[in-house]
């Protein structure tokens, strides 16, 4: 594995648990929504990653599919929280 992909990966850790943070200690709901959608596509960009990593093009999928159900996650946890249906 070159020295790229370890910063890139530690790089990528820390971006996960500053989205953590957020999630956890966000004063509104509003602000864990928007930590929850980092965090969604921080491990997004980690699945990613790690088909470079292992050099398997299925976690390229993975990763699609994975980013389509958090978007969609996202916009449905906004519409709740916008008060419709």
């Amino acid at each position: 594995m070159s020295n790229l992909l370890v910063f890139v990966f530690i790089m990528v850790s820390l971006a996960t648990l500053m989205a953590v943070y957020r999630i956890l200690a966000g004063p509104t709901i509003a602000d864990r929504a928007v930590g929850l959608d980092t965090a969604t596509t921080i491990t997004t960009a980690m699945i990613v990653l790690f088909s470079q990593i292992f050099h398997r093009g299925i976690f390229l999928d993975v990763a699609l599919v994975y980013a389509v159900l958090a978007f969609l996650g996202v916009i449905a946890l906004a519409r709740y929280l916008e008060g419709g249906v």
